[in-house]
């Protein structure tokens, strides 16, 4: 078993991208005076959505994904999975912000969670394809 070092590279980007949106959050609250809750603003509720849907889905499919890394899933499918992974949250915040029913809602939106669950299944389903009685094969 080695240590999961490409998924811990795309971890470090999806950490980033992470800070980015808490930041994100902290300044609609501040500007909006609303230290709880989401105080009406609608940028501000869609902020905390998209900051909160990333924490929902980020950490289950990285450690799934580290899992299949160190039990030798082939590199070019870790980075696959992760770059697949960094993809979704990417665009999931650009379809929040956009208008409902534009071209950038239904691709941010819908892409990313399509993306985004279907990784959690494909990573659900691979791991349960190499688990053994004795462990991961």
């Amino acid at each position: 078993m080695h240590m999961p070092s490409i998924t811990a590279g795309y971890l470090a980007i999806l950490a980033l991208l992470y800070a980015v949106l808490a930041l994100q959050v902290i300044r609609l609250r501040r500007s909006s005076r609303a230290p709880f809750s989401d105080g009406g603003n609608l940028a501000l509720r869609n902020a905390i959505r998209v900051h909160a849907n990333f924490m929902e889905y980020v950490p289950i499919i990285t450690l799934m994904v580290a899992f299949l890394e160190m039990a030798g899933a082939s590199p070019s499918r870790v980075h696959l999975l992760m770059a697949a992974l960094l993809l979704s949250r990417l665009i999931h915040p650009l379809g929040m912000y956009a208008a409902p029913g534009s071209l950038r809602f239904s691709i941010g939106r819908a892409g990313g969670i399509f993306i985004t669950i279907g990784l959690l299944i494909t990573c659900a389903v691979t791991t349960l394809s190499r688990i053994s009685l004795g462990g991961m094969n």
